[in-house]
């Protein structure tokens, strides 16, 4: 009857990825560049929800310094997205195991 305990487990370790991916939906990260001319703001699955520029940056001969902070600041937030995913899921998931859940972490 071991396998029906670990059924358990496994049911209540999806309800705990269930319940945390629910939460990262409405978590915000935030980063930003130039000095806070630029700032990114992600959900916890890693999609961009809003991206602030200060007017003070939006030159036409500096575009190509806009687009840098911009890519600087959307990267940045991204990976705090997904360190935020990692930290969540490793609090439910045994050591070494999450890597063998396929999608989980990505």
């Amino acid at each position: 009857m071991r396998g029906l305990g670990d059924l358990g487990k496994i049911a209540k370790i999806q309800s705990e990825i269930n319940r945390i991916q629910e939460e990262l939906q409405s978590r915000r990260i935030e980063a930003s560049s130039g000095g806070g001319m630029v700032t990114a703001v992600m959900n916890g699955h890693g999609e961009l929800v809003e991206l602030r520029i200060d007017p003070q940056v939006v030159n036409p001969q500096e575009v190509e310094m806009l687009q840098d902070l911009i890519l600087a600041a959307v990267g940045e937030a991204k990976n705090r997205a997904q360190r935020l995913v990692q930290e969540e899921m490793s609090k439910i998931i045994p050591a070494g195991l999450a890597g063998k859940i396929p999608g989980l972490l990505g």
